[in-house]
């Protein structure tokens, strides 16, 4: 494992990414999870995406490779984080902040609801995830 995080260290370094050392991903509270490991976090009628923590960390463990992002929620586009483009490694220090993909005005709110919240998670994640408040 501690040859791993090196390597991944490593990595991040050449490709200029910030990587912080968590020992378990994370969930946040008041967030919506996609079992595909995108979160959502409702404003009014705006969704902003993401990663989550447990994605962004299995990409930087295989930085060669690419990986779609779908949109948990369907709705007109109506902001990209053009911060990625500078600084893509947000995705990976700041998942669920600063690292968050695109805004979305959700055409149908209630899909939401089919989203899983932090407490309803699938226990074999939830046990690789440490809870945050």
């Amino acid at each position: 494992m501690a040859s791993r995080l090196l390597w991944a260290s490593r990595a991040a370094s050449y490709l200029r990414i910030s990587v912080s050392h968590r020992g378990f991903a994370s969930v946040v509270k008041d967030l919506k999870y996609a079992d595909s490991h995108e979160w959502v976090k409702v404003e009014g009628n705006t969704a902003t995406v993401g990663i989550t923590d447990h994605a962004q960390d299995h990409l930087v463990e295989s930085v060669k490779a690419t990986s779609d992002v779908n949109s948990p929620v369907s709705g007109k586009v109506v902001e990209v984080n053009e911060e990625l483009n500078s600084s893509p490694g947000l995705v990976n220090s700041s998942p669920y902040e600063n690292g968050w993909i695109i805004k979305v005005d959700l055409s149908d709110t209630g899909e939401v609801n089919s989203l899983m919240d932090s407490t309803s998670t699938p226990s074999s994640v939830k046990k690789k995830m440490q809870s945050i408040d």
